[in-house]
């Protein structure tokens, strides 16, 4: 060393000698170590290539281009990367229920189409049951479905749905039922019941309610599903172990309501089934939104037989052959109709869980935005900190 540099390194060894020995300037001194600590760690957070202790720096120029082309790298905290996390799942939660809503809009189509394609077999069921009736010409009906008997006992038939997701929909026939099951007992009359769902199903098992037989509704109704059922509840009238059967079902009224419904299947009077007024909905779209349009139809006109026919059996008898095709008509009507409002009902709900998503994902963005903000305040108070440390 010259002189000049051994002069400087005794000049800094009595200043550091000096302030061991002051308390006051041995403060100051760790105060401005500390500053230059935090100002370095925070220049280090926006660097996105930093060379680890103990790691060599092998291209000094490469470093110092890609630092002067860094992009700032904002580090977050745990709150923001959870809230980021929410957002995605939130995001991923309203594409699935878009899309279930979608497919019950589908099915509430196909379940459309299959209400109009049996109404020919309905209205030729009708018609000819009501020329049969007019050939009689007042004469006395004597048929065990259409007899009226003292009601000791009373079977309901309930139908439910098979899935959730579709809103109050199970929850208000299942009140309906309970309702009706406490009115009849209440009256002194004997209750059992036939559940169709899976929904009521396991509730009224799990409460010890007396069941019958039990069916799955299904997403398709079928003829054959219908026989099934109407083959259970006519034997169990005509056995005589059920004065008369109740059937228990959503009516549709549009996309947005339905109504739990009571109708008496059996017994039942002749004008019923002459009388019987249809309708018919047809699911479309208005301004990008789904609606329904409902049309009544009027009963079928009953169908003239000339006054020489001969009928091969007794007209009686015919008609005696009919009437089971009839319940098993109102039967698969009603389960179409059921399927049709837990459908719309599920394309409600999912509406609804997709707004609620929209609505939730746009709070968490902007706490997201917030945190982030408050993540960069802290970044940037820390330097101006360290900066005021280091000119103090």
């Amino acid at each position: 060393l010259n002189c000049r540099e051994r002069n400087k390194v005794w000049v800094l060894v009595q200043t550091i000698s000096t302030i061991a020995s002051h308390p006051l300037l041995k403060r100051l001194f760790t105060m401005r170590i500390l500053g230059l600590a935090t100002l370095f760690a925070s220049a280090c957070a926006f660097t996105t290539n930093v060379p680890s202790v103990g790691e060599r720096v092998h291209n000094v120029a490469a470093s110092g281009s890609a630092h002067r082309n860094r992009r700032a790298t904002i580090v977050m905290d745990g709150k923001a990367n959870a809230i980021r996390d929410r957002i995605s799942s939130v995001k991923n939660t309203k594409k699935i229920t878009m899309a279930m809503k979608l497919v019950a809009a589908a099915k509430v189509r196909r379940a459309q189409d299959a209400v109009l394609a049996t109404r020919p077999f309905s209205e030729t069921l009708q018609s000819v049951f009501g020329g049969l009736i007019q050939r009689l010409d007042g004469e006395a009906i004597d048929l065990p479905l259409l007899t009226q008997r003292e009601v000791k006992k009373v079977t309901l038939a309930v139908i439910t749905g098979d899935r959730g997701l579709c809103g109050g929909y199970n929850a208000y026939m299942i009140r309906k039922a309970e309702a009706r099951f406490k009115e009849l007992q209440d009256q002194g009359v004997d209750v059992d019941m036939v559940c169709i769902g899976k929904k009521g199903i396991q509730y009224f098992q799990r409460r010890k309610y007396p069941i019958r037989k039990t069916f799955e509704t299904g997403q398709n109704p079928d003829s054959k599903q219908a026989l099934a059922i109407s083959e259970e509840l006519l034997n169990t009238f005509l056995s005589g172990e059920s004065d008369a059967i109740e059937l228990l079902y959503t009516k549709f009224v549009s996309l947005i309501a339905s109504t739990p419904a009571v109708r008496t299947l059996v017994p039942f009077a002749a004008s019923d089934v002459t009388q019987y007024h249809d309708e018919v909905f047809q699911l479309t779209s208005d301004h990008g939104d789904f609606s329904v349009e409902r049309k009544e139809l009027d009963a079928a006109e009953p169908q003239e037989f000339p006054n020489d026919m001969i009928f091969e059996q007794d007209p009686l008898q015919i008609v005696n052959a009919i009437l089971p095709l009839y319940v098993n008509g109102q039967i698969l009507r009603t389960l179409q109709e059921s399927v049709a409002s837990e459908l719309a009902a599920r394309m409600q709900s999912m509406q609804a869980a997709s707004d609620n998503a929209g609505e939730l994902a746009k709070k968490l963005n902007l706490e997201y935005n917030r945190a982030r903000q408050a993540a960069v305040t802290q970044e940037i108070l820390e330097i101006v900190s360290g900066a005021q440390a280091l000119s103090g």
